[in-house]
């Protein structure tokens, strides 16, 4: 399940068009073409073998009146390793170019320093002559956005710039430049991007702009809440799984039955609570716990 902040940081991309160009250009100092509009376009990347190919973002310059694409650029947003990216990556550069027959950018945006030297790897596909370097924006890239008519003219960088930059010294002054930039957003992005800046920035920052808001502040956008929910009843449920799961594991223990490691693997990756209780009952009878998985038609 991708994370509250996963979502919000790809919202942002989403929400704000020109975001992805204006900080090639101006935090990473790539070169982008003039444009007339910028666009979000379907991040499916659909190949001839089907296989789910989805990017988190991918926006399409346009210029001229036929609205011609420009540039493509592909945001991932990347909060962990992930040993697939380096395979995909590749793929959804190619993807997009051929969709859009335009020059095309990889865009990985990361908060964690650590991540942002894990996603800059250069990538050898393995072709000679290509390889693939992801421009990288890690929070040394991110602006520190502390004056309020910058905050309002680009509130989704000031909500990045909060989410890199919060726990400094300086998350205070751009917690209040979000707050002069807040009174402009409607009520689902206000409610949103409060959410991001007040999680993301130290406690005494926080404690600051909850006193000039004059109130607690809790989760108060949909968009949050959602994500916060699932995670609580998808937690809850991995916890059931895994407790029903040692459950089986317990009793083949006590009965002092030896369990061999493939099928200790197959019991703790069980996914399927039914599966799980037709296990329990049957590890109380069975002789030898083979016959566990013999029984279950796996």
């Amino acid at each position: 399940m991708p994370s509250v902040t996963h979502e919000a940081l790809v919202e942002l991309f989403k929400n704000r068009p020109t975001l992805a160009a204006e900080l090639l250009q101006d935090a990473l100092g790539q070169t982008v073409p003039a444009f007339t509009e910028a666009h979000v376009e379907p991040s499916d990347l659909t190949e001839i073998i089907p296989s789910a190919r989805r990017a988190d973002v991918i926006v399409v310059l346009l210029v001229g009146e036929q609205e011609r694409p420009a540039m493509a650029i592909v945001v991932e947003v990347q909060l962990g390793t992930d040993p697939d990216k380096p395979y995909v990556w590749p793929v959804y550069v190619t993807q997009t170019r051929a969709r859009y027959r335009c020059p095309t950018r990889l865009l990985a945006v990361t908060i964690d320093p650590k991540m942002a030297r894990w996603c800059s790897q250069p990538i050898d596909t393995g072709h000679p002559g290509w390889i693939l370097v992801p421009l990288v924006l890690g929070p040394q890239g991110v602006p520190v956005v502390t004056d309020a008519e910058q905050a309002k003219a680009a509130p989704e960088v000031v909500v990045l710039s909060a989410m890199a930059h919060g726990q400094e010294e300086v998350g205070e002054a751009i917690g209040v430049a979000f707050l002069a930039a807040a009174a402009g957003l409607d009520e689902e992005r206000r409610a949103l991007y409060g959410d991001l800046v007040l999680s993301s920035l130290n406690e005494a920052a926080r404690r600051t702009l909850e006193a000039m808001m004059k109130s607690g502040y809790e989760f108060q956008s949909e968009f949050a809440r959602s994500y916060v929910a699932k995670g609580r009843q998808e937690g809850r449920l991995e916890g059931i799984l895994e407790a029903k799961a040692h459950d089986v594991l317990a009793v083949f223990e006590v009965r002092g039955l030896e369990v061999p490691a493939d099928v200790r693997e197959r019991v703790l990756a069980s996914t399927d609570l039914a599966e799980l209780d037709r296990w329990l009952r049957r590890a109380v009878v069975v002789s030898d716990a083979r016959e566990l998985l013999a029984t279950s038609g796996s």
